[in-house]
């Protein structure tokens, strides 16, 4: 979680009104994916985090700093 805190920080300034966003995707300690919320309209921090793992994503674990979100 300490590392998806600090993804989130290369949103500063970017991404207000929304929060800063940080996620890591794991395979034991090694970090397979990261992505963070860059700016108004990106995709999230989750997306990135997963679109870097790929498909080594599979029975990894997601870390995120914000409950992932969805648009209606």
């Amino acid at each position: 979680m300490a590392g998806a805190c600090l993804l989130a920080r290369h949103g500063l300034g970017q991404v207000h009104p929304n929060p800063l966003v940080g996620a890591v995707v794991l395979r034991g300690e090694e970090w397979i994916g990261r992505g963070w919320h860059a700016e108004l309209g990106a995709p999230h921090a989750e997306v990135m985090a997963l679109a870097e793992a790929g498909e080594r994503a599979r029975g990894a674990t997601l870390v995120v700093t914000l409950e992932p979100c969805a648009h209606h």
